[in-house]
């Protein structure tokens, strides 16, 4: 059996050569995958390649959005795909919220700055590319979330892609944070840190950059849990969000969007919500039991042309209205 399979979608990965050798030698093979389609449909025929050649070398010419209802029935021998509701009937809710919110004038013009020299990182990072935080809206939003919450006995988890933002989060909160958890943090001190989280009271925070506290993680003790950016890949927010909502969480799990109007959050949302039905068509349903995809570089470059031109209107037209 191979957990998380998605990490053999590569044929060319030296991982993915070893696994297949492996498996020359095992009478059967399983994967097993919360994301066996994660940026294009391409991607889940190279996993059938590996345990089933016949049927993958069928379905190669049908990976376009047209063929999906056949391409479902065509992998139904190979592909069973149960939903987390379906297995754990006893988990509480999933409550998901968009915080949107409005810049303030110094991180409008800091995001502004951004978007026009094309640093794509400073862009996504809007609300949190300015020095004092005191004049971010996510900021505040945020620090209202965690108070709510305090009140209401429960703690929370704070995820971010950067680790700019991680370190001003973490001076923002003082000590209601708990030390981030980073790449550069050992298996051994982040499960120390998760059970100093445990044992905290309620309205602690636990930070952690969504790349690696994103997964492989245990921590039912928080029902909270606030994204401060979109990430390219909705899979890796569902494996964020996944290490509060699991097996064992007694309580209804909140989770907050902190997105900002009239920004990169809006198009990335929107763009994201259209490529998600790449997914739902292909592989979420499965026909025997019945593109979580990436924004690529192009797409995202897409986005910032047309941020640019929408501030540079914007920009012409209060020029214009002052001429007047």
């Amino acid at each position: 059996m191979v957990d998380e399979a998605h990490y053999i979608k590569n044929p060319e990965a030296r991982r993915t050569v070893n696994v297949k050798a492996i498996g020359n030698h095992a009478d059967r093979m399983l994967f097993m995958t919360g994301t066996a389609l994660e940026n294009k449909v391409d991607e889940m025929i190279a996993l059938i390649q590996i345990l089933q050649p016949r049927i993958a070398s069928q379905i190669k010419s049908m990976a376009y959005l047209s063929a999906a209802p056949r391409f479902r029935e065509m992998i139904a021998p190979v592909y069973y795909r149960r939903k987390r509701e379906d297995v754990l009937t006893e988990l509480p809710d999933l409550i998901e919220s968009r915080e949107w919110c409005t810049l303030y004038g110094e991180e409008e013009s800091a995001y502004e700055q951004a978007v026009l020299a094309k640093h794509y990182a400073d862009a996504r990072r809007v609300s949190w590319n300015i020095d004092d935080l005191s004049g971010s809206c996510k900021a505040k939003r945020m620090l209202e979330i965690i108070e709510e919450v305090e009140n209401d006995g429960r703690k929370v988890i704070v995820f971010s892609f950067f680790l700019d933002t991680i370190r001003k989060v973490c001076s923002l909160l003082g000590d209601k944070c708990l030390n981030p958890i980073n790449g550069s943090v050992s298996p051994n001190r982040r499960q120390e840190i998760i059970d100093e989280f445990d044992a905290a009271p309620a309205g602690t925070v636990f930070e952690a950059q969504i790349q690696s506290g994103g997964t492989g993680l245990n921590i039912q003790s928080a029902s909270v849990v606030i994204l401060c950016e979109p990430q390219l890949k909705p899979s890796i927010e569902n494996q964020a969000i996944s290490r509060a909502y699991r097996m064992g969480q007694t309580r209804n799990v909140l989770v907050y969007r902190l997105l900002c109007e009239n920004s990169i959050d809006e198009k990335i949302t929107d763009m994201l919500e259209d490529k998600q039905r790449l997914f739902d068509a292909f592989a979420d349903k499965s026909v025997a039991a019945e593109e979580s995809v990436e924004l690529d570089e192009k797409s995202l470059g897409n986005i910032i042309k047309e941020e640019i031109d929408r501030i540079n209107a914007k920009n012409g037209k209060q020029e214009k209205s002052s001429d007047e």
